[in-house]
């Protein structure tokens, strides 16, 4: 029988870090290895933001605002189709079994606290929590690396609108989320199969 799930049952996985930490990849290989849908979130960037940081140009943080929102947004309107999916309403996810969590993965750089807390949806929690029965929760997968293997990584990097020269000032904005709870630690040096290894057992276990 299905099980009957609500909001609180789901997981939304951010992946997160600087430019270059691999935040796509590792995003990639979680969305199969845990057959939840991935999302770049890159490509919800409005264009303005796309602009910008191809002039090289750093974002503000009231260019992130509506950018981080709709992030949240975009996580909790996914679930929601695959919680109604799992209700028999439309037809049911192939890729999930029956006892697999409802969730979705998301990178994102997320480099400040205050940008965490609006992909946590902490700024609408309760209208959030009234209007799913019950609140998704969020888990951040920090990769974390050292500048010299960063730099050396973007310079390599063809076609992308990051700038090498912008890798600076996001280790600068960069506000570690270690001491954060929900949030799983994977080195970049590490090969993807055990950063993939780590979070599927921390998301198991319940750390995040």
């Amino acid at each position: 029988p299905l099980v009957d799930r609500n909001m609180s049952d789901a997981v939304f996985l951010v992946v997160m870090g600087v430019s270059g930490t691999g935040k796509s990849t590792l995003g990639a290989a979680l969305s199969k290895a845990l057959h939840l849908p991935f999302i770049d979130g890159d490509d919800l960037h409005p264009q303005s933001n796309v602009d910008k940081m191809s002039r090289g140009e750093p974002l503000t943080d009231a260019d992130r605002q509506p950018w981080l929102e709709t992030i949240r947004k975009t996580a909790i309107s996914n679930v929601m189709s695959q919680l109604r999916d799992d209700h028999g309403l439309h037809v049911p996810n192939p890729v999930r079994d029956e006892d697999q969590k409802p969730g979705i993965i998301i990178a994102c750089s997320a480099l400040k606290g205050s940008y965490r807390s609006v992909l946590r949806g902490e700024t609408v929690s309760q209208a959030e929590t009234l209007k799913h029965s019950g609140k998704l929760s969020t888990c951040f997968i920090y990769m974390k690396g050292s500048r010299e293997v960063l730099m050396d990584r973007m310079m390599k990097r063809q076609g992308h609108f990051m700038k090498a020269e912008m890798l600076d000032s996001q280790l600068k904005t960069l506000e570690s989320p270690e001491n954060e709870e929900g949030v799983v630690t994977v080195s970049i040096e590490w090969s993807t199969e055990d950063q993939v290894r780590e979070v599927v057992r921390a998301v198991q276990d319940g750390e995040g």
